[in-house]
């Protein structure tokens, strides 16, 4: 709990050490409060919105009536300045990731500020800092993971050269999710164009995740990885990447799929339903396969192989409610209308089988 401060604001350097002080609880505690409600009402993640509820109290003890009385706000010559960056916001994780840092940078001004008068409060003010670097990690986890259940439709990338058009296409129809998969490329430019792409999809408030590469993966911060059965090792991948990041598994049978899901797998690929060039030397695993999955995946999984809007009711019907893939928007004349099919139809199939 605060104390007195060591003297009253008497000086004009009194005064405005207090301005600043004022200025930055105020701060600190509106970023706290747009991060707990998206964890009470976007996530529903009581732990997390009690532990913001927390801190933002705890900061509201030191918000003593000396320092509210120090604002001049008709006097504060930082109220017209602003930055484009600070007029729109591209997607959710840009208002998460925004305020996280609006929150620290405030507690570190309260913390070098508050060593002035109240060696107390910047003490508090340096916890509380590194508590937000921690609570950062776990809620993006907490988003990334509720953007991934909220996933209908899969992009996996072909490499060709209107890669960057049809990938900003397919995100402008509402595509949530991104794998960029090519083998082939040189490293220079995959990390190039991984970046781009990474950068791209949280323009439009998408995952990205890289096929294979945790390197790539980690260069660019991406939100993930895509394993296949020969790739690195799931538990290794994991070691690497952290808790907080999205790792996906190839399957292709009941046996592939019960190792990934005990792996820790956060979701599985299930496929190739039907025969696909993208992998020409892997048979078919069929629909009856996707039935399988339906009746015993316990983590989100996308049927995956040859889908197609053809072929898209059977996958349907067979119990799937999220597709990855590749052709069926990579090669569409309309690549933004094909992406809105299929979250539209997979989105109101889901709906329909939960009302159900």
């Amino acid at each position: 709990m605060p104390g007195t401060f060591p003297h009253l604001a008497t000086t004009t350097a009194d005064v405005a050490v207090y301005r600043i002080l004022d200025a930055n609880l105020d701060r600190a505690r509106e970023g706290l409060r747009v991060l707990e409600d998206w964890c009470r009402f976007g996530l529903n993640q009581e732990d997390l919105t009690e532990n913001l509820k927390h801190l933002r109290q705890s900061l509201a003890h030191w918000h003593t009536p000396d320092l509210r009385a120090a604002r001049d706000t008709p006097g504060d010559r930082g109220t017209q300045l602003s930055h484009p960056d600070e007029e729109q916001r591209h997607s959710l994780s840009d208002v998460l990731q925004v305020n996280f840092c609006r929150v620290q940078e405030a507690l570190r001004v309260l913390e070098e500020y508050g060593k002035l008068y109240q060696p107390a409060m910047a003490t508090a003010c340096k916890h509380l800092r590194y508590q937000i670097y921690s609570l950062e990690s776990d809620l993006l986890g907490h988003q990334r993971q509720h953007q991934l259940r909220q996933a209908h439709t899969y992009l996996v990338t072909a490499p060709q050269d209107n890669l960057l058009t049809v990938v900003e296409a397919a995100l402008q129809g509402g595509l949530p999710l991104v794998q960029y998969r090519d083998k082939h490329t040189d490293d220079g430019l995959r990390l190039q164009r991984a970046q781009v792409l990474k950068d791209l999809c949280h323009r439009y408030g998408a995952l990205f995740l890289v096929n294979d590469r945790v390197d790539l993966a980690l260069a660019v911060d991406a939100d993930g990885v895509h394993l296949g059965q020969q790739d690195l090792p799931l538990a290794t991948a994991r070691q690497l990447l952290g808790s907080h990041r999205i790792i996906g598994c190839s399957t292709t049978n009941p046996e592939e799929m019960q190792r990934a899901i005990q792996a820790g797998a956060d979701y599985i690929g299930v496929g190739p339903v039907f025969a696909t060039p993208t992998k020409p030397d892997k048979a078919a695993a069929g629909l009856d396969y996707v039935r399988y999955a339906a009746e015993h995946a316990t983590v989100p999984w996308f049927a995956i192989g040859g889908i197609d809007a053809d072929n898209l009711d059977q996958v349907i019907q067979a119990g799937a409610r999220r597709v990855a893939v590749v052709r069926a928007i990579m090669q569409a004349e309309a690549p933004a209308l094909s992406s809105q099919f299929f979250e539209t139809t997979l989105t109101r199939q889901s709906l329909l089988s939960v009302s159900a």
